[in-house]
């Protein structure tokens, strides 16, 4: 692999100002937070519903859950699993747990009670801290598995300005969702353990090299696991982020309105707009009509996001009669930015998507298209500063040329430190300092790279291969689908064959054989779908990418819960898509 990384073509298409590599401070991720709080104590750090806490506050705040923590018996090393919606509570214990040297084991805070119980069998927690509409099932579920410790308890009312304090309950009761916890040793309330504890500097007990975060994963393979995330890895992962936008500037909004608790929203919202000293404006529940009133209202400048966000932004109704000129950068991940899409949300907003890749393994961001120069629709860009790809053969590892299709592996200091309790999909996974993906890819002679699609989801037609993406693609192009995917499914004589999920745009009078013929006209015979099914949503995960295995299982997808899980905002009457 000498030869490829040794060259590093992608440098010359960097955006002026953006280094080749960078420089990596000796700190622990809560001592980026308490740096950023030296240089601009007074400025906003994260904006929710109207309710301002600046660098130096949130600073006292992280001491205060830290100390907290070790009040409840939280030492060094411990885990510490946080079910919490992107709000306010989620920055301070995240950074509070990092602070007490604690491992973060963030999870959705919608998962079932199989879910959690999957992860916890894998991570067991000392303490869990979640959002007070699921800690009953937190609580039963540490209680089956006979965990000790208690379940600290956070609801969105502790955190928002006073008079909507007071009205969220009424409007809770009214909706049938108000369940509050009682204050107990067992489900002690944070806002009351950061009140009561004791003020003044709390000595940060991580370290660099210590792990910091346990993210939930699939892996390369599909197994349940937990990527070992140290402190220098996010730190590294952050910077890179951040100095793909050379003109961020401290004070400028950034719009959270992916879940932190994923890495990707974690690292490119959060850990990103603290290092720069940035505001964030959190969104709990990424409904459209609040993310374009926040647009609007409020003017970030950066907005990190998924496809569905844009397209949704983008067509919607009120989209041209709001101020969103505001967005001058976004990173879209998570799933295949159609070109589509791309174009409307551009027209819109004036601003720039560009489409970036990264991996739970990988902190995660590890490529990007260039802001500002040379991006390539239809790629996931070049790699990031420090950061080394190329493309091997999935059969024997061998380095593959441009144009050649094959496994991407990267390496670079934002790469896992290995998964937890599992050496032996680690060894599968990090391979002689390098990560395989599990994702097939291409690059060309410029060192830009095109995800063809998951070494997994190959659909084998008659022994052809046929990539969903490819094939997405094309039915992203009829002008009356608004989103599809395509899987693999059983075939008598062809062993298998490609169905199309196609949700059509508002209005639109679609049918199966428009959309064949479509297909047709765009595809090789073997790539066209045999099957077309038309839905009102595709499954998702919390970040918004499609959940393939369970179309593939019509029965999951009958199982799966409405797509707005229970609501979390103080005012969910907006008008919109749901919540990915």
């Amino acid at each position: 692999m000498a030869v490829a990384i040794r060259q590093r073509p992608w440098l010359a298409h960097y955006d002026e100002g953006v280094p080749a590599d960078i420089e990596i401070p000796d700190l622990p991720l809560d001592g980026v937070l308490r740096r950023s709080a030296r240089r601009w104590p007074a400025s906003i750090a994260i904006d929710f519903y109207d309710r301002r806490t600046t660098y130096a506050q949130l600073d006292e705040q992280v001491d205060r859950m830290a100390r907290a923590l070790r009040e409840l018996g939280v030492q060094p090393g411990d885990i510490v699993s946080l079910h919490l919606p992107t709000t306010p509570a989620f920055v301070v214990a995240f950074y509070g747990a990092m602070r007490a040297g604690a491992t973060a084991l963030p999870m959705n805070p919608l998962y079932v009670t199989r879910e959690v119980a999957e992860i916890f069998a894998i991570a067991p927690p000392r303490v869990s801290i979640s959002l007070d509409l699921v800690t009953p099932r937190i609580r039963a579920v540490r209680g089956e598995m006979r965990l000790v410790g208690p379940v600290v308890t956070v609801g969105i009312q502790d955190q928002l300005p006073t008079l909507k304090a007071l009205a969220y309950p009424v409007k809770a009761r009214r909706e049938g969702r108000w369940h509050p916890i009682a204050d107990s040793a067992e489900t002690p309330r944070l806002v009351r353990l950061v009140d009561r504890a004791t003020p003044g500097p709390f000595a940060s007990a991580a370290g660099p090299d210590d792990i910091a975060v346990l993210q939930p994963t699939g892996g390369t393979t599909g197994i349940p696991k937990a990527a070992m995330l140290t402190h220098r890895n996010l730190v590294a992962d952050a910077i890179m982020v951040a100095a793909w936008f050379p003109a961020a500037r401290p004070g400028d909004a950034v719009l959270g309105a992916l879940p932190y608790f994923h890495i990707y929203g974690m690292t490119v919202a959060m850990n990103m707009t603290i290092l720069l000293g940035q505001r964030q404006i959190l969104l709990p529940r990424p409904d459209t009509g609040e993310m374009l009133r926040l647009i609007d209202c409020k003017h970030p400048r950066m907005f990190p996001g998924v496809p569905a966000m844009y397209q949704a932004i983008a067509t919607h109704p009120r989209a041209a009669k709001l101020d969103l000129t505001s967005i001058d950068a976004c990173i879209s991940g998570a799933a295949p930015l159609p070109a589509e899409v791309q174009r409307e949300f551009e027209a819109v907003t004036k601003g720039r998507v560009v489409e970036g890749y990264g991996l739970s393994e990988a902190s995660p961001v590890t490529h990007c298209n260039p802001l500002f120069g040379d991006r390539r629709p239809g790629t996931v860009g070049v790699p990031f500063p420090s950061t080394d790809a190329t493309v091997v053969s999935v059969l024997d590892g061998q380095e593959l040329g441009p144009g050649e299709e094959g496994e991407l592996v990267v390496r670079g200091p934002q790469v896992m430190k290995g998964y937890y309790g599992n050496p032996e999909e680690t060894a599968l996974a990090l391979q002689d300092g390098w990560l395989r993906t599990g994702d097939i890819a291409v690059r060309d002679e410029d060192g830009y790279f095109r995800i063809v699609d998951r070494k997994k989801d190959l659909i084998i037609v008659g022994g052809m291969n046929v990539w969903p993406r490819e094939v997405e693609e094309v039915l992203h192009m009829h002008p009356l689908v608004a989103e599809a995917a395509v899987v693999g499914v059983p075939h008598e004589r062809l062993g298998e064959v490609p169905k199309a999920f196609v949700v059509p745009r508002p209005g639109a009078v679609l049918t199966v054989e428009m959309i064949v013929e479509h297909c047709r006209t765009n595809l090789a015979g073997h790539k066209v779908p045999r099957q077309v099914e038309f839905v009102a949503e595709l499954p998702r995960s919390g970040v918004g990418k499609i959940l393939r295995r369970e179309l593939r299982d019509p029965l999951a997808f009958m199982r799966r819960p409405p797509a707005a899980g229970p609501s979390t905002g103080p005012d969910e009457a907006s008008e919109g898509a749901p919540a990915e």
